[in-house]
């Protein structure tokens, strides 16, 4: 059976309210002037193409270095956002369909979630998207890129494998290397900084074509 592997954050997870809240966590934590304004500068910077900023959380780590602030208080900002994700502090987008396309995805692909965040929160906020039950594994804190390499390799062993991500150095160059196809989503998807399988704006856009490579590969 092939397996499918899903990122979390900007793939499943929609919204700007995590960013919001790592963004407000960072002020809160450093305790000085100028971080939501570097932020917001970063985060424009992103929106805008720079092609220097990977992804919107990269774009928060920009700006707290123009602001000379350590990794120490940068993980502990990002730690007290994750507290607030898929609350009112932290909103995340439900994707429409997303439940209904996971459960006719399930009949014919092992369906996997691996992603850099750490599980505070996690299954709470999968199960807000209505996703809670269908992943028959759950990898969380990976470190990818590197941290992919070890369940696309064994999922390999399995069948054929479909990387889904919205970045391409951590979600699917990494999986490309090992044989994987790859799916990307979110703001690159219109120009991919390498080759993919599919590519679409956001995942919705690519429903049809995942159940496609789903039920047309080993």
């Amino acid at each position: 059976m092939p397996t499918v592997i899903f990122d979390f954050d900007g793939t499943l997870a929609l919204g700007s309210g995590p960013i919001d809240a790592y963004a407000a966590s960072l002020a809160e934590v450093a305790g000085i002037p100028g971080v939501a304004d570097a932020v917001a500068a970063s985060r424009t910077r992103f929106a805008e193409g720079d092609a220097d900023i990977r992804d919107e959380y990269h774009a928060v780590r920009i700006a707290a270095d123009s602001l000379g602030i350590d990794e120490d208080t940068l993980g502990r900002g990002y730690r007290l956002s994750r507290t607030l994700l898929a609350t009112d502090r932290g909103p995340i987008e439900p994707v429409p369909g997303l439940g209904d396309f996971m459960d006719r995805l399930a009949a014919h692909a092992t369906v996997v979630l691996v992603t850099n965040a750490p599980d505070t929160r996690l299954s709470e906020a999968l199960a807000f998207l209505g996703v809670g039950d269908v992943f028959a594994d759950v990898v969380h804190s990976a470190r990818k890129p590197v941290g992919i390499e070890a369940t696309v390799s064994e999922a390999l062993t399995r069948g054929a494998v479909l990387s889904v991500g919205d970045m391409y150095v951590n979600d699917l160059a990494p999986a490309a290397a090992l044989g994987a196809d790859t799916a990307l989503v979110g703001a690159t998807a219109s120009a991919p900084p390498g080759p993919v399988t599919m590519a679409g704006a956001s995942i919705v856009d690519l429903y049809g074509q995942i159940e496609a490579w789903a039920a047309t590969h080993p």
